[in-house]
């Protein structure tokens, strides 16, 4: 089927194009690939990648600049994976799959434009791999991971043997990605760069609309022209699942509506199809009554929050509207959902202080996070550790940082986690600690052994100590508990 024609127009700007990659090209048919040489494969996303070619019988190579317990998986599986980038690594390889955060000087992928390779960007590998499969798409700046986590969880519990392609692992399978027979396909669509236009799907969620990635669109404007074009890859006679309790989120269904696109919308808000109403909030777990359309059922998760309430609509309505699982038993593989890797993540407890690892790194992310964090401290206190992603996202968003961490009993800011971009002069923690202190918050710019000991010297016993952030800040969890065991 064709996708639906469905146009930014003049009330919205034009939508920016990656030159280095054509996301809106026919997809690349699996058997066409050849051997495939994967580069920074230890990569969440990369991972994923090289998981689904491996499943399809594909011949993967890869690389990646350090070592990981992933890629020695990866390995297990029967990849062939080195660690450092050298151009003599792609002998034999017909195509390669790189991410946006990868440089056109990097020596594999100068050499492969230099010998004519196939270069694809990791968005149309993927676009590959899904085959003939129903594709659901999730896309949004928060959510998103959750979101079609739990509709993996939900399919996977209701027997239809779901394919994936996650941002984080599952807790209860250990993988982010795996390739099955049944007859849906489940993706977390990347809107960071445009590269979510690959997928054609035919279930697109959007969690929410907001404000994110102006490196790439420059302003909101034009990243509500992107949802507006994703929505409209949809191919003919499919859905889209949208938040009506997102503003932006909220725009886009009544757009694409207006454009004749089957939209069905989800949310607490009052007119939502799928509608959410006396929410319980309990600790470490969250339940409400769900209503579609006559219907009435209790929705039940066991993961923290009013947000992943939310998530867990949407994924409903992804699978019970979208693919058409029976309503209940998708409310029952929901609450069967365990958790994913990075999202909101307990990583122990010792001396009665609870340690929580999170990958938010937006101001939305980190609002949500540290509400429920904060709501789960209860009387006790929320002790935040916050490492900033790209200088370009603290420049933008430094006073969203600091409103969505405000909540917080102590705030402990680490320098920014750079990834893909080089530093820009002025752009640093403090950003983000200025608007804190003025505000009578505690927060500091510090180090990580500095955090350490600050943990080791402030928490209490019912204390939450919360990391937060897209960078290596992860890794500090373990160091945090061994600090609090002494």
């Amino acid at each position: 089927m064709g996708e639906t024609p469905l146009a930014p127009g003049s009330a919205l700007p034009p939508v920016p194009r990656n030159p280095r990659f054509d996301v809106l090209a026919p997809r690349v048919p699996l058997a066409d690939l050849g051997v495939v040489h994967v580069l920074a494969a230890g990569g969440a996303g990369m991972s994923a990648i090289v998981r689904l070619l491996l499943d399809a019988g594909v011949d993967v190579r890869g690389s990646d600049a350090h070592d990981s317990p992933l890629l020695a998986r990866l390995r297990e599986r029967g990849a062939t994976i080195w660690v450092g980038h050298d151009a003599e690594h792609l002998a034999g390889a017909d195509t390669v799959v790189v991410s946006s955060a990868i440089r056109e000087d990097n020596p594999e992928l100068a050499a492969a434009r230099r010998l004519g390779l196939r270069v694809l960007h990791r968005s149309q590998a993927l676009a590959s791999a899904m085959g003939e499969q129903a594709r659901v798409a999730v896309a949004g700046a928060n959510g998103k991971t959750t979101t079609s986590s739990m509709l993996t969880v939900a399919l996977l519990d209701a027997g239809e043997q779901p394919s994936f392609a996650l941002g984080g692992e599952l807790s209860t399978q250990g993988v982010n990605a795996a390739l099955d027979t049944g007859a849906a396909f489940v993706a977390e669509a990347d809107e960071s760069d445009g590269s979510f236009l690959a997928y054609r799907p035919d279930v697109a969620v959007v969690t929410n609309v907001q404000p994110d990635h102006l490196d790439f669109y420059g302003d909101f404007e034009t990243v509500e022209a992107a949802y507006l074009e994703f929505a409209g890859t949809i191919v003919e006679g499919g859905l889209l699942v949208a938040c009506a309790d997102d503003a932006g989120s909220e725009r886009l269904a009544a757009r694409a509506s207006a454009a004749g696109l089957r939209v069905l919308r989800y949310g607490f808000a009052e007119g939502a199809d799928v509608r959410l109403v006396d929410p319980v909030l309990d600790g470490t777990s969250a339940r409400t009554a769900l209503v579609d359309g006559e219907a009435r059922r209790e929705l039940s998760i066991t993961v923290p929050g009013r947000h992943n309430l939310l998530n867990a609509a949407a994924a409903y309505a992804a699978a019970a509207h979208g693919l058409g699982v029976e309503p209940q038993s998708v409310l029952d593989g929901l609450a069967a959902y365990g958790g994913t890797r990075r999202r909101f993540e307990t990583k122990g407890v010792v001396g009665g202080v609870t340690v929580v690892d999170d990958y938010a790194h937006n101001p939305g992310k980190v609002e949500a996070v540290v509400r429920t964090a904060k709501e789960i401290a209860g009387e006790h206190r929320l002790i935040v550790i916050f490492q900033p992603h790209l200088y370009s996202r603290t420049r933008d968003f430094a006073a969203g940082f600091a409103s969505g961490l405000a909540p917080a009993d102590e705030v402990l800011l680490l320098d920014v986690y750079g990834a893909r971009e080089d530093p820009i002069d002025g752009v640093s923690s403090q950003l983000i600690a200025t608007p804190l202190t003025a505000a009578g918050r505690s927060a500091r710019v510090v180090d990580t052994e500095t955090a350490l000991a600050s943990v080791a010297r402030l928490a209490q016993p019912g204390d939450l100590v919360l990391t937060v952030g897209a960078g290596d800040i992860t890794h500090l969890g373990p160091q945090l508990l061994e600090v609090l065991g002494r």
